[in-house]
């Protein structure tokens, strides 16, 4: 990639290019269901987007988003946010507007008192943020290598997440 991308706020307008780039970027994903796109729809609808988040060129084309929102885990640690769908166009993904979107999306969590964040997705990717699986941590009998977390401020949760209702409602 050349220079980093800008990432700023999701604003009105950006709808339509979030959801087109959403589905873009899991149309050949084998791990998708497909509703990524809805899921970001459905979260925005019920303003469940803690953060939305978008990567534009220079041209001010949008590249990438992510978004953040409120997750209740079992131990009933509060501000706990999860992370995604995270997405890239295809033509841009390994380019690092993923990672930009993470880094810069977390900062921004961290700075609105967030106690941390969850996802689940590939370790090799996201330990480099510094995301960990811990088996006390679970999500739906899911390989617990892949339910991660971030402590941003202790202790750890434990017990099962539940993601908003707009992951459930977009399926």
């Amino acid at each position: 990639m050349v220079g980093k991308p800008l990432i700023r706020p999701e604003e009105p307008g950006d709808e339509e290019a979030i959801r087109a780039l959403t589905e873009a970027a899991f149309a050949d994903a084998p791990h998708s269901d497909q509703t990524e796109g809805a899921i970001v729809d459905a979260l925005r609808a019920a303003k469940a987007l803690t953060l939305s988040l978008v990567a534009v060129d220079v041209e001010g084309s949008i590249l990438g988003h992510v978004a953040f929102s409120p997750v209740s885990i079992e131990s009933d640690e509060a501000g706990w946010y999860g992370l995604g769908p995270v997405s890239v166009w295809p033509q841009s993904q390994r380019r690092g507007v993923g990672t930009a979107l993470v880094v810069e999306g977390l900062r921004r969590l961290e700075r609105l008192g967030a106690k941390g964040c969850v996802l689940f997705g590939d370790p090799a990717f996201y330990t480099r943020f510094g995301f960990a699986s811990d088996p006390a941590l679970t999500y739906r009998g899911l390989p617990v290598q892949y339910v991660q977390r971030l402590v941003m401020a202790p202790p750890a949760p434990s017990g099962e997440i539940t993601y908003h209702p707009a992951f459930e409602a977009a399926a």
